[in-house]
């Protein structure tokens, strides 16, 4: 199943003519002084009290909404939490397009401090971090020392960079290709593979034989079910949300020869395990916390309402079945990649070109995970910034008519920079339909 009408061919030639540009002037990130007041204003709050919730003297705040001061890192970050807002809403950065200086600003230091933490650790130190270094790397400069030249170097510093900054990996990856789109993007060390937990192991061998295979096809039931919706997600088919699909169906309480058996019924019935003890397994299965039952109530033809019965996996008995089953744990993609889901909906987009899709054919989660402007909640961070929402003009430019989802530069150097990765990781994206 081909995950977009998008060819291999198609992305090659996309990766070999994206022409990105040769430089990215960055300036120094500036406070838009207008706001400062209206946020103030916003909050009902004085000059003198906002003064004295940032620290800082009365003339000061009225200087800054003048705009004859423009305030510094540390104070730009006092001035959001006092203002009860995020800086990007002083400094007009969009959500989703923050670049490695908004990151600093954001997390209210200096280049002088960046430089101090990270020369703290062992990659800092390998790298010689200062304060004018920094400024470099945030104005898409290029960095003197050779270690800078080597992506494995810049991947260790990406990954320091997230935790002096206080936000994940792949924030810090995006801001950086998002500055020095130029460079080869930073190789993060890959994560260490662990077997399953010990915990997991511990509570299948507890278990007996027949709760070992209700506990299996439960999970089996569980994976197909998933496969399910990311096909219907792919023939852009509604899929209902996970809360409700995980919920499988196991009984009908009407007579089988009406009703039938359902699919986890069946795999039991293969497995000679299905009979009337199948109620008192289910309950000591959730007992243990390894699945929960629920009930609800479906209209089935030619019968009417009838209860019904479903269990879902928890978390622990997925881990519990997949190490007695000798399953992998499922890992997650490295830290600066998409789930396949997402990778899916960038490769769409992707494929529409110039002309981009339009704004009601992407519904849903995704735009709050790739869309510029987008959060998943209000104080989460924001969207990687991949797809933008552009204007389609009458002619004359007198109105717009309309407007599409478009990739926006990050989203192309995305593909192209990792085209050959996520072949691999999902060979059904890149396939030709």
């Amino acid at each position: 199943m081909a995950l977009t009408r998008l060819s291999q061919q198609a992305l090659v030639a996309m990766k070999s003519s994206l022409g990105f540009p040769t430089s990215m002037p960055r300036h120094l990130l500036a406070v838009e002084h207008t706001k400062i007041r209206a946020l103030r204003e916003q909050a009902g709050l004085t000059p003198q009290e906002l003064a004295g919730r940032v620290g800082v003297t009365y003339r000061v705040v009225v200087y800054w909404e003048e705009g004859r001061y423009v305030p510094e890192a540390r104070n730009v970050r006092r001035l959001a939490d006092a203002l009860g807002c995020a800086t990007t809403d002083l400094t007009g950065t969009p959500s989703g397009s923050e670049t490695l200086v908004d990151l600093r600003y954001a997390a209210g230091l200096t280049a002088e401090e960046v430089a101090t933490r990270l020369r703290a650790t062992a990659v800092g130190r390998d790298l010689f971090v200062d304060a004018h270094k920094v400024r470099s790397l945030e104005r898409g400069r290029q960095v003197s020392g050779w270690n800078w030249r080597k992506p494995g170097h810049t991947g260790r510093l990406v990954q320091q960079l997230a935790t002096v900054y206080e936000v994940p990996v792949r924030m810090v990856m995006d801001a950086w290709m998002r500055t020095r789109p130029v460079d080869e993007p930073p190789h993060l060390p890959e994560r260490e593979r662990h077997g399953p937990p010990a915990s997991a192991v511990e509570g299948w061998e507890g278990l007996n034989d027949r709760q070992r295979v209700y506990l299996g096809e439960i999970l089996r039931d569980d994976q197909m079910t998933e496969t399910e919706m990311w096909m219907r997600r792919q023939n852009q088919v509604r899929v209902p949300p996970a809360k409700q699909w995980r919920k499988l169906p196991f009984t009908l309480d009407a007579p089988a020869e009406v009703v039938g058996h359902t699919r986890l019924q069946q795999r039991l019935r293969s497995a000679g395990v299905h009979d009337q003890g199948a109620g008192a397994t289910l309950h000591s299965l959730e007992r243990l916390g390894l699945i929960k039952v629920t009930k609800d109530r479906v209209e089935v033809p030619g019968v009417g309402e009838v209860d019904r019965t479903l269990v879902e996996i928890t978390r622990r008995g997925r881990a519990c079945a997949r190490a007695g089953l000798g399953e992998s744990a499922e890992s997650a993609p490295p830290a600066h990649l998409l789930s396949e889901w997402l990778w899916g909906v960038l490769l769409r987009v992707a494929a529409a070109g110039p002309e981009g899709l339009h704004e009601s054919e992407l519904t849903g989660k995704s735009l709050f995970y790739l869309a510029v402007g987008y959060r998943p909640k209000r104080q989460a961070h924001p969207s990687r910034g991949f797809i933008e929402l552009r204007p389609r003009m009458a002619p004359g430019d007198t109105h717009v008519l309309e407007y599409r989802w478009h990739t926006t530069g990050l989203g192309r150097q995305h593909i192209a920079s990792y085209l050959h990765v996520y072949t691999e990781m999902y060979p059904a994206a890149a396939s030709p339909a």
